[in-house]
């Protein structure tokens, strides 16, 4: 079988001298103090974040795969046991992207799409929760990046209409995966603040009915990890989202975004983008928060769901499938109703099978022929549904 962006940066010559120092699960307290340099004097004196210089645990999820993921120094990105960073592939796994998706682009521009996508199988965790309230499956995505939230819904049986994505190189990878499901012409480039990338949307939606709008509005304004600048411009493109939802009158809309957006202003930009949607007719349920191990994700990551709908369908948050194991390092608090829930899926499930690779090695396409087989592994080759994996888990 074939495996695909298994490549993994190459360190420079300061973080490969770094690099073995750090054992498995550690972090930037395990560097001599005689290695030394500006960025690790100021988080030694200041305290840094435990993930800075980290290498991942095997018997743990991850933690949140972010856009950096290829520099030793901005996360938990180091191999478990190889002194290397993940790969590309490692990534997407953790992401829980099947081993079929390819990340076309600049290497830069695939870092970004990995680690700005929302996890596929946490977006199909949301696709079931509306799934009983409609008739028929049809979706939009907007502000679609790679296709994480789509490849969700697909999984969970929706149909395809068209997607916008602003970056030419990250609509390449989107329309790479999802032609087979739409036509191509289908997937329109385009400043979704224009009214011309509008109507080319309109125009490639025709007279179908759209049951779903989805799509994740960027979040840098609202990040905890960036400046949350309340004049963010990108904070205000929740508005064109609305507006698109106010033109297709689909049954539902799925806006993505970080946890972020619930404290922004002390709550005031929920409640703004809250009336917007109701402005325009639609009922939005409590924003739902969900962490991504607790679904099937390898990776710890929080996201938050903002669900709408047109007839005022209450949706309620869905009731986790997997739990942290007692020993995990930062096991958040559980509820006893869930200590009979399979374990969450760790780095080990997600990665251990794939071929090992030097600092900088690997191949945009290989063969790969595993001697080890987690059940992880046969849903990322599409060989299981999520069904049969989840019982699988069930029964280990």
């Amino acid at each position: 079988m074939k495996l695909y962006n298994h490549i993994a940066f190459k360190m420079g010559k300061h973080e490969a001298e770094i690099a073995p120092h750090i054992p498995e699960g550690g972090n930037w307290k395990d560097i001599p103090l005689t290695i030394s340099d500006a960025r690790l004097t100021n988080i030694r004196a200041s305290g840094g974040r435990t993930t800075y210089y980290g290498r991942l645990s095997w018997d743990e999820p991850s933690y949140t795969i972010a856009t950096y993921f290829n520099r030793v120094g901005n996360g938990c990105n180091l191999h478990p046991s190889q002194c290397r960073v993940m790969s590309n592939r490692e990534a997407a796994r953790l992401q829980s992207f099947p081993d079929d998706f390819v990340f076309k682009g600049s290497v830069a521009s695939q870092y970004k799409q990995i680690g700005n996508a929302v996890p596929p199988l946490l977006a199909r965790a949301v696709a079931c929760l509306i799934k009983p309230h409609l008739n028929s499956y049809s979706f939009v995505d907007l502000f679609a990046g790679c296709g994480g939230l789509s490849e969700g819904f697909i999984m969970d049986g929706y149909s395809l209409v068209a997607a916008n994505e602003l970056d030419r190189s990250i609509m390449s990878t989107y329309a790479y995966n999802h032609s087979r499901y739409t036509s191509e012409d289908n997937f329109i480039v385009g400043d979704i603040t224009l009214d011309e990338t509008k109507q080319k949307l309109l125009m490639a939606c025709g007279r179908r009915n759209i049951d779903v709008v989805i799509g994740g509005p960027p979040c840098q304004g609202f990040s905890y990890a960036g400046w949350r600048d309340p004049n963010d411009k990108r904070n205000q493109l929740f508005k064109e989202f609305v507006e698109m939802v106010e033109r297709l009158k689909p049954s539902f809309f799925v806006m993505e975004n970080v946890p972020g957006i619930l404290t922004m202003r002390k709550g005031e930009a929920m409640k703004e983008i809250i009336q917007a949607f109701a402005d325009v007719g639609y009922f939005v349920n409590q924003p739902i928060k969900l962490n991504a191990e607790e679904f099937g994700v390898p990776q710890r990551r929080k996201r938050v769901f903002i669900i709408g709908s047109k007839d005022g369908v209450i949706v309620n948050a869905p009731s986790p499938l997997f739990r942290l194991p007692d020993n995990c390092k930062t096991r958040r608090k559980t509820v006893q109703a869930n200590a009979k829930l399979p374990i969450a899926m760790s780095v080990r499930d997600a990665i251990e099978s794939l071929p090992a690779l030097d600092n900088g090695g690997g191949y945009p396409e290989m063969d790969y022929n595993p001697s080890v087989v987690h059940p992880y592994d046969r849903l990322m080759r599409r060989e299981i549904t999520f069904e049969e994996f989840y019982n699988m888990c069930i029964a280990q």
